[in-house]
């Protein structure tokens, strides 16, 4: 049969709030690549490691281990998940959800959505559940991720609308980078300024972050300040300014009030004071104010560092005042741009997608915004209760107040502070219904009620990135199995629930299912039609426009394109158009270190990965760079804890417990440690003292939040650290068949709860991505325990790796408890090769084979010595060198070999590198690490011999 000619869809990338245009090539209904799209404005051709292995994470295999492909019902909240009919699990939902909402209310139900879903599912939802349910309980994972920038805007400006745009980097003479690890989390953005730089060395970079990320490589000024500290440094900043003359008098009096109250508060922040209390020194606190109020064009860019925290709106307010005080924004190169961190969250905040906001920008509290929402809708009125955020409704669900859950696209179970209440919340919930696409979440687990959502490659509809530019979600292939639109499903099930609450009376959702294309247009019209006359206005943008090209808002009818930036002629959507500077004193951290807490711990995110891993968390080369969970702490701190690289630590907080390997990080201050935020049960687990399963880093995470916008203070956690000796540990490792190892997986995940300790993870070969590379999947399971576990638990451990039949070699010391089961195979040209092993007991050799497997070389000779060799590896075995590319599969080890022989300056040294092994020449997320590399490796000169 001749297959089909490949075909060539323009979509955008599904991770973060950048919007990447991507082109996904198909054929016969299946993903089989994809590329940068040139043509689109937010990434010009450009992708990271992420977006350019996204078609990896569709493949046939990926999509048959892990997707949800059709409807699941529990009957018993313990029991399997069995399959049902769409028909049928609509109407179980639908009438539950009627009976709780009939006999408690429609306040005792709660919908929690995504900043990942598209903007015609958020509309859907929104007036599914304001409009026909009568509830605002509707909020979404945004709410942890942009709620404060939000509420920094519109306390200051008028409105949730960043002014400024990506062009920007280009024309800026200044940027200040606050609370973003912009290299890793929106890494095409940072490889434009990295070339903004090269172009113009006048460019001055400063970076404010506790930790010295890969970001501040960049940075000609770097200020390492205390967790927290944000306002006091920005007010620091203000008072400098207004001492030396460098505020803009002439724009505060034309285009702002409420300077004077403001003034008098930052007279406080004396340099002296931001110095002890910011831990930074006074000559860099007047450096970076003067760059910033006297450069001819200041950018701020800023994401969760100043967001997730107590004081999150007044950072994000904070930071503004510098703006407004010197004039920097409406104009090019200037203005504060707050970096989304999901592809949609924009979008959602555009159609009222929280619980304290309406469609259109409009506010829940205000009442003529509700009327006009109501009079859009077709219903009496819009709920004047505020509903609960994301926190609020997760505690009212634990508390039995909220008695119906619907999750949509997002995995609270694994990204909400305290762990232990969002999971007592889905344990006495009386209905949880989980709309999702995978079915490896941890949210999955406590579901009565899965319903199979398509996802990228599948979806249609429209997205908004951080520049406020809308952009098209193309389907390349059909959905999934059974799967459904996210929109579909809302509408389906709001005309099962209008039955309900309303019979007899007309739709108010008469939005055609199929087509696909059809439908999601008429939900994106009626949202465009209620942003007339608001700050976002799109309507003169038609859909017909969105398909030539992205565009950005506002593009009010009769506008020949939208505006690249705002407030160019200082007027703000306000009462009287001017911008409000925002006066808030300086608050410490919700839970400052003390002595029984006595380290600082922060979260943030991984090069390669994203959020709760359940797409990147299919791919093993997508763990190359950080192959498993590891704890970030000074080397001092370790020192002084008598604590030593890769040890096991009990990580504890007054909310919970994990136990992980510790990692040296001389890019932390003292007293601060790091884990990225990925770590969750799925991958990350264990046993607990009493018992209880282990939930992964956000167990210890605190539910405090910002009073204004409800965002929690997920970036500081008071922790305290020792070290665990758990005599008893447990190595398996093994190369599978791509169709099975992520089933393989799940299935060794489900028994990490037979260990105090234990992490799951996927590996591979990490050949580079070409036509001809040959991709291998395994996966790694380690543990460790105060006793072994039961037999069937090994032996069911050696069934999944196939541990089994005459090529496998054993040693068991009974009296030891140790034992090493390998499976040694003959390969090409009579090979031998190391394919899977299990070590238990004493795992001191795993060091050296599990290189000999992951590296797949050849085993030593004679083979016993596999079996018999201790910590100390055979002659030859040689430890992997760390990858640093994993485009290009380059490690350290190659890196500092070829900087050895490279002369010149940095500059010229690094495109040596680049020309000879490739690395940092396709998604380039490991410039700023090469760079490093590039300054700390020396050449070696060698002399030529003098001629006899």
């Amino acid at each position: 049969m001749t297959a089909s000619p490949v075909t060539q869809t323009r979509s955008t990338c599904p991770y973060c709030g950048v919007g990447c245009g991507v082109i996904i090539e198909a054929q016969d209904g299946q993903i089989t690549g994809v590329q940068g799209d040139p043509l689109h404005p937010a990434n010009f051709g450009k992708l990271c490691t992420k977006g350019s292995t996204l078609h990896l994470t569709a493949s046939a295999a990926v999509t048959r281990q892990t997707r949800l492909l059709q409807p699941l019902q529990r009957l018993q909240r313990d029991g399997p998940a069995v399959p049902v009919a769409w028909d049928s699990a609509l109407d179980t939902a639908s009438d539950q959800l009627a009976r709780i909402i009939t006999a408690h209310g429609p306040d005792a139900v709660g919908f929690y959505l995504s900043g990942q879903l598209l903007t015609e599912d958020y509309y859907a939802f929104n007036k599914l559940v304001k409009g026909l349910i009568g509830s605002n309980n509707l909020d979404t994972n945004s709410r942890l991720c942009m709620s404060s920038a939000v509420a920094g805007y519109k306390a200051t400006l008028g409105a949730d609308a960043p002014p400024a745009c990506y062009e920007d980097l280009e024309k800026a003479q200044c940027v200040f980078l606050v609370g973003s690890n912009a290299a890793w989390a929106h890494p095409i953005l940072f490889r434009r300024l990295e070339a903004a730089k090269a172009a113009n060395p006048a460019l001055k970079v400063i970076v404010a972050d506790p930790r010295r990320t890969d970001t501040a490589s960049l940075a000609d000024l770097f200020l390492p300040i205390a967790p927290g500290t944000d306002v006091l440094l920005f007010q620091g900043m203000l008072h400098l300014m207004l001492a030396r003359g460098w505020v803009d008098r002439a724009y505060i009096a034309a285009h702002t009030t409420g300077f004077d109250t403001l003034e008098s508060l930052v007279a406080t922040a004396t340099p002296a004071r931001v110095s002890q209390e910011c831990g930074i020194s006074e000559q860099d606190l007047l450096q970076a104010a003067q760059w910033f109020a006297q450069s001819p064009a200041t950018l701020s860019l800023y994401c969760q560092g100043l967001n997730q925290s107590s004081s999150g709106t007044a950072k994000n307010a904070a930071l503004i005042n510098l703006h407004l005080a010197t004039g920097q924004i409406g104009k090019p190169g200037a203005g504060p741009l707050s970096l989304t961190g999901q592809p949609n969250a924009m979008g959602g905040r555009e159609v009222g997608g929280m619980a304290n906001l309406l469609s259109g920008h409009r506010d829940l509290g205000n009442a003529a915004h509700r009327a006009e929402v109501a009079a859009l809708w077709g219903v009496t009125d819009v709920p004047a209760k505020p509903g609960k955020t994301a926190v609020e409704m997760f505690e009212a669900a634990a508390d039995g107040e909220i008695k119906a859950l619907w999750i949509a696209c997002t995995n609270p179970a694994q990204s909400m502070p305290d762990q232990r209440t969002v999971q007592r919340a889905l344990e006495r919930a009386e209905l949880v219904v989980v709309q999702e696409a995978f079915t490896t979440t941890e949210t999955a687990r406590h579901a009565h009620i899965l319903l199979p959502a398509t996802t990228w490659g599948e979806k249609v509809g429209t997205v908004t990135n951080s520049e406020r530019r809308i952009s098209r979600v193309r389907a390349a292939v059909p959905a999934s199995g059974a799967a459904r639109h996210d929109w579909q499903i809302a509408v389906q099930l709001a005309h099962r629930l209008e039955a309900r609450l309303r019979p007899g009376q007309p739709t108010l959702f008469p939005y055609p299912v199929e087509p696909a294309d059809a439908g999601a247009q008429a939900l994106w019209e009626e949202h465009r039609a209620s942003t007339a006359g608001r700050d976002l206005d799109i309507t003169g943008l038609s859909w017909a426009q969105l398909e030539q090209a992205p565009q950005q808002w506002p593009l009010p009818a009769g506008a020949a394109q939208g505006k690249a930036r705002l407030y160019e002629d200082g007027v703000f959507p306000t009462a009287d158009g001017k911008a409000r500077f925002h006066a808030a004193p300086y608050q410490p951290l919700a839970e400052p270190v003390d002595a029984e807490f006595p380290f600082a711990l922060t979260t943030g995110r991984l090069r390669d990965q994203w959020h709760g891993m359940s797409r990147t968390g299919t791919l093993g080369r997508l763990f190359s760079h950080a192959a498993e969970p590891r704890l970030h702490m000074h080397p001092q701190d370790m020192a002084q804890q008598d604590l030593g690289e890769g040890e096991l630590v009990q990580l504890t907080s007054r909310r919970g417990t994990l136990m992980v390997a510790l990692q040296s990080d001389a890019q932390l201050a003292p007293t601060r440690m790091f884990m990225p935020m990925h770590w969750g049960s799925e991958f990350l687990s264990g046993r607990a003292a009493d018992g209880q399963r282990l939930l992964g880093i956000n167990a210890l995470t605190q539910p405090a939040f910002c009073p204004v916008s409800k965002q929690p203070e997920l970036k500081h956690t008071a922790v305290t650290v020792r070290k665990v000796a758990l005599p008893w540990s447990l190595l398996a490792m093994a190369w599978l068949p791509a169709e099975r190892v992520l089933e393989v997986r799940q299935a060794l995940s489900a028994l990490m709860g037979h260990f105090e300790f234990a992490t799951c993870v996927p590996f591979s070969n990490q050949v580079p991505l070409s036509a001809a590379a040959q991709t291998r999947s395994g996966v790694l399971l380690r543990a460790c325990a105060h006793q072994p576990p039961a037999a069937e638990v090994l032996q069911q451990i050696e069934q999944l790796l196939g541990l089994a039949g005459d090529q496998v070699i054993r040693y068991n010391d009974r009296r030891r408890q140790q034992t090493r089961a390998l499976q040694v195979v003959r390969g090409d040209q009579d090979a031998l090769r190391l394919e899977a092993m299990l070590l238990t007991g004493d795992t001191s050799a795993g060091a050296w084979l599990s290189q000999l497997l992951a590296q797949e070389m050849d085993p030593p000779q004679p083979s016993h010595l596999m079996l018999t060799q201790g910590a100390t590896p055979p002659t030859g075995t040689k430890a992997r060198s760390p990858q640093v590319c994993s485009c290009m599969n380059v490690t350290l080890d190659s890196i500092v070999q070829t900087l050895s022989q490279c002369p010149g300056n940095d500059g010229e040294r690094l495109l040596q590198l680049q020309q000879r092994l490739g690395c940092g020449t396709q998604c380039g997320s490991c410039i700023p690490e090469l760079k490093r590399h590039v300054q700390t490796t020396a050449v070696v000169r060698f002399h030529e011999p003098l001629n006899a």
